[in-house]
Formats: structure tokens, C-alpha cells, sequence
């Protein structure tokens, strides 16, 4: 018999059962040469396997957690019947068609053929995933092969659903009617008041702006919400998150609740059409050789129902011209949507063209490109299907740069301005799609250096005409470029030096300047939404200074310091605005609101803070003459939501009162039970201090004792110039 003893620690142990198998449990050791033993003799009692699996059993297991049914195959039918000489050409076909769309599994393709070895019309195809099997279906179904045959496409598992189907029809049942939340009520507050987002760290906690009671009233709040940003969809209903998995919409009236989710592994970004129809996401994949370019994909998502409506795919070179931002080489966003709330029409640059897609097929207009040679840059009217675009100069300089207006979808070219010189070229539209200015970088007759002026188009005018506006000091560098929103003004930070100047212009008329403002420290514009108010902001390396303007009126009305803000933010109805600091400074994270004239309401830091978003309203519903009647009746209006202001003020001052008090009664409380435990252990403490009392200070004698110390002494010879007197 073999020789058992204790070991801490053994190659070959057996614990007791219901014994964890842990390192300071006794372990048994057996000293078995175990090339010696013949395993297959081992019997053990039936139906017992002493806790121990079998790699059989363990691969019986394995192989059924990944057998969970067909939802990764789908039914290809109404395919070409075809010989078997033709079979792998139409093989390929189908290969190439499906193999776009998703990855298809090794011998994955399969077409059932008669005895003869022609095809018999359908195909099974199998998919990595049930998603891409999905999408597929989505996608194919209905897809013009020829003439004589449209795809029609299923997925496996619906022909059992089909199979199940009574041979007797009975009427289903009505279910009653359950109206869901309303995605606007935010909209309805009786206080007329707007919501923000923001984000730091892992939290995401949506507010009330309750600038009246100088604090934010919070709504929601949720940890891990999303894995890298946040984003309003344009008109606010939605809030957008982003997970591995895809994207996700969440809204609601009194919580955040998932509306949809967007299938899209590995997506980075998102944008939403103007009318938040319509979701483009995109991702990218690092290639398996080093030498290729990153694999994008971008699909276009219906935003109700989450339906793919078309994908996207190439290399990033293929999606890197355009854009303002972006992302591994792509320029963001790949696809500009055509101005106004239907969603009509969107777009993207390539080579010497511009594609413009229609919504409604998800196809290219006229099933064609714009054919611009040379093409660089578009912009969109924010109003109208209307485009801009801007062609540099070729043939070795001899052809001239152009900046044209072209209609859509009739693609007339409705205004054209030629320009020379020029070495980089921008365009801005003003939000009401009136006008269009284009700042043009020109080279001087020597070629060394540069100086700037702008194109003005009037879009909205007969024949469009266009104006050129020159600073007084052409030399002088354009750091930033702004409209006045829903206005006819403009404003222009120019100069060399650490402290610009900046100039106001106006279109009314001739183009006009109203004023300048010498050596301010700006780097950055921001409008209110409505007009009139401009935040003159010195941001980053300017250290956070705020100048807040009065165009109407030409003067200041404060200037203020956010020390390392970052980023600013008018609120949609231009009455307040935020200023942050995120995480790119170490320091000082989180933000401020301010009232349009400056005057700082509230703060609230936060560490590690990344992100701050307004919520958008729609645009209003009321009409001109609404809103000049308003204007002309506004005090009568104001009266009303004075003696509303001036109540909850009174409410919040009572309530700030009866705090202040239970604060004072809960200190007189403490003091009170206090002096009584006192009173108790007086006795004792005249025990303890042999009878001298010791409760009040008049017992004691303040003694004072004043003491003197050297800390250092110094010699120093003092000459009083008697050796230079006669």
C-alpha cells in the first residue's frame, strides 16, 4: 500500500469534499509513479464521475453553448437556376453580393442542385453573427440581380414561425391602447427653464438651470451611462450614449428610458441628421497588414426604428477629404446634411466630385455624382438644398480658383466668383442662409507672404450679388470669424500680437463697419443664439478672460475671468451661458453659469470633467407677427412672470428661514444637553480637583510673562568720513 502523508503543497493532491482548494487548506500528497499505472484498469461506480469531467463531456458542453440555433443563417431565394458549368460563376456572384456585408463562415454558401447538378433557385448563407445575418436580410431583400430575378431573403428561423401558422385564421387580439412618455415635456416647465448634461469621470447627471436660486435642480443620474461621449440630438428629444456594442438613444418625461438602440460594433462616432431622422455612425478597423490603410465603416441608421437604410465601406483615404475634425485620418462629418428639418438630401466629397445622396431611396441623385474637378471644400445652407463649394487653382495657376453656388437638385449653378492668388480658402454661412462669406487667403505679387479679405455674397438678393471687403491692415492675421445669428452683423478677430483687435461690420446696405476694439485678449467669438450679446473670449492660453458686449449698443457691459476655461456655451435661448474648465488642465474642472450680462450666478467644480452640453430647443412655432406682438405687449406679459418671480424668491427665502432655524434649535439642543451632563458630573470634578471649583473662568488668574530671546547679532564698522575733512 502506498505511503500517505501531509503536505502543505503537493504536485497531485486531493482535497476533501466540500473543501475549498485553497493554499493554507492540508493538502493530501500521494507518492504514485503514475507511469507505472495503467488508467484505462481504473473502474469507477456507475453514474459516478467523483466530481471529475471527461474531455469528451467538457467538449460536449463547449460545443453545445455555441450551438444555439440558426439566427446567423438566412434564405437566399428566387436565384437563377443554372447548369453546373455555370455554378461557381454564379457562386462568385453571391459570394461577392453577401460577402459585403458581413463575414461569411468557411463553406458558409451553400446552393442545394437536382440530380442533374442544376441549381434549384435558392441558397443558404451563413453568417459569423445573428447582426450581420440580420443586416443582410435588411439589405438584400428585394435586390434587382436582373430583369427576371429580385432576391428574396429570410432568415432561418422565420420558417419555423411560418410552419406554426393555423390553417384557421382568428382575428387578434387588440391590446389597449398605452400612450408612451412624451419625449417634449421638458419643453412644457412652468419656468421656462433649460436642461444640461455633463460628464466626469464615470458619472453623467443631467439639470434644471435653476439660475433664480443660484443652483442647478438635478433630473437624472446614472454611472457608467455611456463609454466615451455624450450628444444631444439637434432638436433635444434625444440623448445620445456610446457603447462597444453600438449607440443608444434615451428620453422621456420624468426618466431617462431607452428608446433604441443602434447596432454598430466598435463605433467611435455619431452625427444626426437637422430633422433627427437619421443616424450616421461610423467605426474603424486596423488592418491585419501594417502597409493598408484602416478599414471605415459608416452606416446610416433610421432614428424611430433603428433600421440599417445603407452602409459604407472602404479605406480612411477613401473618407479623409472634407471636414473640420475627425478621427484616424477621417475627416468628421464624412456626410453634411442639406439645410432645413426635412433631411432631404446629404453629402459627401470624394475625387473631382461631390456625391449627393437622396433619403428616400438612400441612393445617389439621378444615380450620379456632381462632377467637380479638383473640388476641395462644400458647405451646405443651413436653409436651403442649396451648396457652396470651393475649387482651387489649376493648371499650374493658369486655370483660377472659383467659389460657386449650386442648386440641388436641378444642379444649376446659380452664382460663380472667380479668385487668383489664392492659397487657402473658407466659407461661413450665416444661420438664416442670407448670407455667405468667404475668407480668402491670397499671396502678395512676391509670393513670401500672405494677407486676407473676404467674398460677401448676398444669397437672398436678385442675381446675388457680391461684395469684397479688405481690413485697413491687410497684413493682418484672421483669428476667428463669426455671424450674428439670425442677424446681418458680423464680427472679426485680426491682428499679430498677443492682444488683437476686433471689428464689427455690418450688411445692411453696403457692408459697413461699426466700430473696433483695440488690443483685446480674445481669441474666440460666441453669439448669443438670438443677436445683439457676444462673449469676447481669451480661452486657453489666454487664461480664461470673458469681455461681455452689447453690439446694439457698442459698449461693454462686464468683463470677468474663468481662469483656464476651455470651452463656452450659450444657452438656446440666449439668456445664460457656461463656461469649463475640462480635464485637459489637471486643475480648477468643472463650470460656471452666467447671466447674458455677466454677472457669475453659480459654480460647480467637478474632478476629471469632460464634457458640458446644453440642451437644443426646436425652433419656435410662432410666427413673426406672434412674436412682434409679444414684443410690443411685453410688459404686460413681464408683470405676470414678475409676481411669479417674486413668489417662488419669497418661498425660497422662507424656506432658506426655516433651515437657518432648525439649525439654531438643533444647536440650543446640543448646547442644553450638554450643560445638563455638566451639571451631573459637578459633583465628581469637585471630588477629583479636591474641592476647588472649576466651572467658571473667573476661577482662574491670567498671569502674562514676557521673555526676551537673542536670535542673532551682527557687528558692522560705520564710517563717518572725518578722514576726507581738512
Amino acid at each position: 500500500m502506498a505511503e500517505v502523508q501531509e503536505a502543505p503543497q503537493a504536485p497531485h493532491s486531493i482535497v476533501p469534499p466540500g473543501m475549498a482548494a485553497e493554499e493554507d487548506k492540508p493538502r493530501i500528497q500521494l507518492n504514485i509513479d503514475w507511469s507505472n499505472v495503467d488508467l484505462d484498469s481504473i473502474m469507477l461506480p456507475p453514474g459516478d464521475d467523483m466530481g471529475i469531467k471527461s474531455d469528451d463531456e467538457e467538449e460536449e458542453e463547449e460545443t453545445l453553448e455555441t450551438d444555439t440555433g440558426f439566427g446567423n443563417v438566412i434564405v437566399v431565394d428566387n436565384l437563377p437556376v443554372v447548369a453546373s458549368e455555370k455554378y461557381e460563376k454564379l457562386e462568385g456572384v453571391i459570394r461577392k453580393i453577401f460577402g459585403q456585408i458581413g463575414a461569411i463562415t468557411p463553406n458558409g454558401l451553400m446552393m442545394p442542385r437536382d440530380e442533374s447538378g442544376k441549381t434549384k433557385g435558392f441558397a443558404f448563407i451563413e453568417y459569423s453573427t445573428p447582426q450581420e445575418a440580420q443586416t443582410a436580410r435588411e439589405q438584400t431583400n428585394g435586390y434587382k440581380l436582373d430583369r427576371s430575378h429580385v432576391f428574396v431573403v429570410n432568415m432561418f428561423d422565420d420558417y419555423d414561425k411560418y410552419m406554426k401558422v393555423p390553417d384557421e385564421w382568428n382575428p387578434p387580439e387588440i391590446k389597449p391602447y398605452t400612450p408612451g412618455e412624451n419625449l417634449v415635456a421638458w419643453l412644457t416647465d412652468d419656468r421656462g427653464r433649460d436642461q444640461f448634461v455633463i460628464r466626469f469621470g464615470s458619472e453623467t447627471e443631467v439639470y434644471w438651470n435653476n439660475a433664480s436660486q443660484g443652483k442647478p435642480d438635478p433630473v437624472y443620474h446614472r454611472t457608467f451611462w455611456t463609454e466615451s461621449f455624450v450628444q444631444w440630438s439637434p432638436l433635444g428629444t434625444y440623448l445620445a450614449t456610446i457603447h462597444r456594442q453600438g449607440a443608444a438613444v434615451w428620453g422621456g418625461e420624468k426618466s431617462f428610458n431607452r428608446l433604441m438602440r443602434y447596432i454598430h460594433p466598435q463605433v467611435k462616432l455619431i452625427d444626426f441628421s437637422p430633422g433627427e431622422k437619421f443616424m450616421v455612425t461610423y467605426s474603424s478597423h486596423e488592418p491585419s497588414n501594417p502597409r493598408d490603410t484602416q478599414r471605415v465603416t459608416l452606416m446610416v441608421f433610421d432614428v424611430r426604428s433603428g433600421k440599417i437604410l445603407r452602409e459604407f465601406k472602404g479605406s480612411a483615404d477613401d473618407f479623409a477629404t472634407g471636414g473640420t475634425g475627425g478621427i484616424a485620418g477621417v475627416s468628421w462629418p464624412v456626410f453634411r446634411w442639406a439645410g432645413g428639418r426635412e433631411d432631404k438630401y446629404f453629402a459627401r466629397i470624394g475625387k473631382n466630385a461631390i456625391s449627393v445622396y437622396e433619403t428616400e431611396t438612400m441612393g445617389l441623385l439621378d444615380k450620379k455624382s456632381l462632377k467637380v474637378e479638383n473640388v476641395v471644400d462644400f458647405c451646405w445652407s443651413p436653409t436651403d438644398p442649396l451648396l457652396s463649394l470651393f475649387v482651387p487653382e489649376g493648371g499650374g495657376g493658369n486655370q483660377p480658383a472659383r467659389v460657386s453656388l449650386v442648386s440641388i437638385p436641378s444642379r444649376e449653378e446659380l452664382r460663380q466668383k472667380n479668385l487668383f492668388s489664392v492659397s487657402d480658402c473658407k466659407m461661413y454661412w450665416q444661420s438664416n442662409g442670407e448670407y455667405l462669406a468667404v475668407k480668402v487667403d491670397r499671396y502678395t505679387k512676391t509670393k513670401k507672404s500672405t494677407y486676407t479679405g473676404f467674398e460677401l455674397f448676398r444669397v437672398k438678393e436678385r442675381d446675388i450679388p457680391i461684395e469684397v471687403l479688405e481690413l485697413e491692415n491687410k497684413n493682418d492675421k484672421i483669428i476667428a470669424f463669426a455671424w450674428e445669428p439670425k442677424g446681418h452683423r458680423f464680427a472679426i478677430i485680426h491682428g499679430d500680437g498677443p492682444r488683437p483687435d476686433i471689428s464689427f461690420y455690418s450688411m445692411k446696405g453696403r457692408v459697413t463697419k461699426l466700430t473696433t476694439l483695440k488690443g483685446r485678449q480674445a481669441n474666440a467669438l460666441y453669439w448669443s443664439p438670438l443677436g445683439r450679446f457676444i462673449i469676447l473670449a481669451g480661452l486657453k492660453a489666454y487664461n480664461g478672460q470673458l469681455e461681455f458686449y452689447n453690439v446694439d449698443d457698442l459698449e461693454t457691459m462686464a468683463t470677468a475671468e474663468h481662469f483656464m476655461a476651455t470651452d463656452v456655451d450659450w444657452d438656446p435661448t440666449g439668456r445664460f451661458c457656461s463656461t469649463s474648465v475640462t480635464s485637459v488642465h489637471q486643475m480648477e474642472n468643472g463650470f460656471n453659469i452666467w447671466s447674458f450680462q455677466g454677472k457669475l450666478l453659480y459654480r460647480l467644480p467637478r474632478d476629471r470633467f469632460f464634457q458640458f452640453l446644453w440642451r437644443p430647443r426646436p425652433p419656435t412655432l410662432l410666427t413673426p407677427e406672434d412674436e412682434a406682438e409679444i414684443a410690443k405687449n411685453l410688459r404686460k406679459y413681464s408683470k405676470k412672470y414678475e409676481a411669479d418671480d417674486l413668489a417662488r424668491s419669497l418661498e425660497g427665502t422662507e424656506r432658506d428661514t426655516e433651515n437657518r432655524r432648525k439649525l439654531v434649535d438643533e444647536w440650543k439642543s446640543w448646547v442644553a444637553q450638554w450643560k445638563a451632563a455638566q451639571e451631573e458630573e459637578k459633583e465628581d470634578r469637585l471630588i477629583l480637583r479636591d474641592g476647588v471649583p472649576s466651572d467658571t473662568e473667573e476661577d482662574y488668574e491670567a498671569e502674562e510673562v514676557e521673555v526676551e530671546e537673542i536670535i542673532n547679532i551682527e557687528e558692522e564698522v560705520i564710517a563717518f568720513g572725518f578722514d576726507n575733512q581738512d
